[in-house]
């Protein structure tokens, strides 16, 4: 199983970020979740100075390439994208096609976009599972994600020098 304490991301390493502009994409979809993976995610992005910071609300998991790519296509400044959301498993293989769908969309633009695509996008088998992915014994997935932008930004811009 994949734990927070395996992994050297929280040892943050960012330098000078504060000039940076990220894009958050959340669904509507399971919102309390959600809106914990956001909270988490922007008191770590202001933990580190950012302040352009701009949220835009989609429905459900399906639709956050599209919005990703729409906001990428209208020429606004972004440094990156971090989509939110959650997919909890039901009792149809409905589950299988929104994470499938939603994965492959967040490749896709990670391949075809000049800015990282975070995936923060919650794919468990139950409330409880994604309540221990925000803030719980597993960390909290929305600070991870932030921290996954700055350092994925840092980059991008090492290798545009």
């Amino acid at each position: 199983m994949a734990e927070v304490q395996n992994s050297k991301l929280l040892q943050t390493g960012i330098r000078n970020m504060k000039d940076a502009c990220i894009i958050l994409v959340k669904t509507e979809w399971n919102a309390a979740i959600v809106d914990e993976l956001e909270k988490g995610c922007l008191e770590e992005l202001g933990k580190h100075g950012i302040k352009k910071i701009k949220t835009v609300t989609v429905p459900g998991a399906v639709e956050i390439p599209f919005a990703v790519s729409a906001y990428s296509r209208s020429k606004k400044k972004a440094d990156a994208f971090i989509t939110l959301g959650c997919v909890i498993k039901g009792d149809t293989p409905h589950f299988d096609y929104v994470c499938n769908t939603v994965t492959n969309g967040v490749l896709q633009l990670n391949l075809e976009l000049k800015v990282p695509v975070i995936f923060g996008v919650l794919t468990v088998n139950n409330e409880e599972q994604a309540k221990e992915r925000t803030g719980g014994k597993h960390g909290h997935k929305g600070v991870e994600a932030a921290i996954t932008a700055l350092k994925m930004i840092q980059l991008n811009r090492s290798l545009k020098k």
